[in-house]
C-alpha cells in the first residue's frame, strides 16, 4: 500500500498544500517548528481520524479557520481516495467521495505504523496510554476488533449506570445485573483473546529486533488482565464483588483495566530502563508490529519515523536503517540530513520544509 498524493487545506500551519510522494522512501527535513511533523501527522489522521500527538482535535485546524481538510490518494491494487474533514463540532469522513457515517467503518483501512517521540509514553504513562496503543494496533491486526471494543464499552456504560441505580434501591434485584455481567464477560473474553494473541506475536519478534539494534539485553512484554480466567470463573468472581461494585458505583473487573509490562532483562523497563533503552524498546516494538501486520495483510503497511534519529548515535541509526523493509513506503522526518546514510538519501524523495512552505528536491 502506497500513498501517492496528499492534499491539505487549513491543516496546522498549512493553508494549502499538495504533495506527491515516492512509493519508497520520503525524507521530510527542516528546522524544528517548521512543519515537518505536521505532514506525517496529516497522513496518520487520514488513516485513523486522530493524531498521534497528545492534543485536542481542534488544534489540527489552522488558526482563524473554521475547518481543516485532509485528502489522500492511496494505491494498493487500485487507487482509493480518502478524506477527513475536521470541524470544531467533530469529524466527517469519505472514501471515494462517499460519506461514511460511522468512524469505526472508516478507521484502519490504511495500515500504518508510526514512531514519534510521544511513543515513549507507552512505557512511561498510565495504563490508559498502553490500552490506547493496543486498540490502535489491533485495529489493523483484526478488522472486527474495534467493533468488539465499541460493543464492550456500551455494555460497560450500561452496567456502571445500573450499578449506580442499584446502590440507591433498597430492594435490590441482581437479575438484570447478571445479564449485563454475562454480556460483558462474553465480549471481554473475545477482546482478551485477541490482545493475548497480539502480545504473543509481539514476543516472538521484539527481542530479536532489540538485539539487532542494541547488541545486548533481552526484552519481553507481559500482558496483565483480570480476564485471564475462564468465563465460569469470571462469573463467580463478579458475584463475589457485587456489593463492592455497588459501593464504588462502577465495574471493578474487565479488559477496560488491562495493562502491559515491558521487561528489560526481567526488570520493569518503566522503572529501570534509561531514556535511550526506552527509545530502543519502542523502535523494536514498532518493527515487530510492522512485521506482524505485513504477515497478516499480505502487504507492507506505511511506516512513519518522526524525529527518530535525533537522540541516537550513528551505530544505532545504521542498525535501525538496515532493518527497514524494502517493500514498505517510508516517511522520515529529520532536522539533520547528515545523520542519514548517503545511499538512503540518494534513493529517496526529499522535501525541504521552512516556515509553512515545502519544496520538493
Amino acid at each position: 500500500m502506497k500513498f501517492e498524493l496528499l492534499e491539505l487545506l487549513n491543516f496546522r500551519n498549512y493553508h494549502k498544500l499538495s504533495l506527491k510522494f515516492s512509493p519508497n522512501v520520503n525524507i521530510i527535513y527542516g528546522k524544528n517548528g517548521s512543519g515537518k511533523t505536521n505532514i506525517v501527522e496529516a497522513i496518520y489522521v487520514l488513516a485513523l481520524t486522530k493524531t498521534f500527538r497528545n492534543v485536542n482535535d481542534k488544534s489540527l485546524i489552522r488558526k482563524s479557520c473554521e475547518k481543516a481538510k485532509i485528502k489522500g490518494t492511496v494505491k494498493q491494487t487500485k487507487k482509493i481516495k480518502y478524506q477527513v474533514e475536521i470541524t470544531k463540532e467533530g469529524k466527517k469522513v469519505q472514501i471515494n467521495n462517499n460519506k461514511i457515517q460511522l468512524l469505526s467503518e472508516y478507521i484502519a483501512k490504511i495500515p500504518i505504523v508510526v514512531f514519534s517521540p510521544g511513543d515513549l509514553r507507552i512505557l512511561k504513562d498510565t495504563p490508559i496510554t498502553r490500552r490506547k496503543f493496543l486498540n490502535i494496533e489491533l485495529s489493523f491486526y483484526d478488522s472486527n476488533y474495534l467493533k468488539y471494543v465499541s460493543d464492550y464499552n456500551k455494555v460497560l456504560k450500561q452496567r456502571n449506570s445500573y450499578l449506580k441505580q442499584l446502590s440507591l434501591n433498597a430492594n435490590k434485584s441482581y437479575e438484570y445485573l447478571d445479564i449485563l455481567t454475562q454480556k460483558l464477560i462474553e465480549l471481554g473474553k473475545i477482546i482478551y483473546d485477541l490482545r493475548l494473541e497480539f502480545i504473543n506475536q509481539i514476543n516472538l519478534r521484539i527481542n530479536d529486533y532489540y538485539n539487532l539494534i542494541t547488541k545486548e539485553g533481552s526484552i519481553s512484554v507481559k500482558y496483565l488482565s483480570t480476564f485471564d480466567k475462564s468465563s465460569e470463573e469470571l462469573a463467580k468472581k463478579f458475584k463475589k464483588i457485587y456489593e463492592k461494585e455497588l459501593n464504588f458505583g462502577k465495574t471493578l473487573l474487565g479488559v477496560h483495566l488491562d495493562d502491559l509490562d515491558f521487561l528489560l532483562d526481567d526488570n520493569k523497563a518503566k522503572e529501570w530502563a534509561s531514556e535511550g533503552q526506552i527509545k530502543n524498546i519502542i523502535v523494536a516494538l514498532k518493527l515487530a508490529e510492522l512485521e506482524m501486520i505485513k504477515e497478516r495483510l499480505g502487504f507492507g503497511p506505511i511506516l512513519i519515523l518522526d524525529d527518530l534519529f535525533s537522540e541516537l548515535d550513528k551505530e544505532k541509526i545504521n542498525n535501525i536503517l538496515k532493518l527497514l523493509p524494502s517493500d514498505c513506503q517510508i516517511f522520515i522526518t529529520t532536522t539533520e540530513l547528515s545523520k542519514l546514510k548517503k545511499t538512503l538519501k540518494e534513493n529517496s524523495k526529499k522535501f525541504k520544509v521552512f516556515s509553512g512552505n515545502v519544496v520538493e528536491e
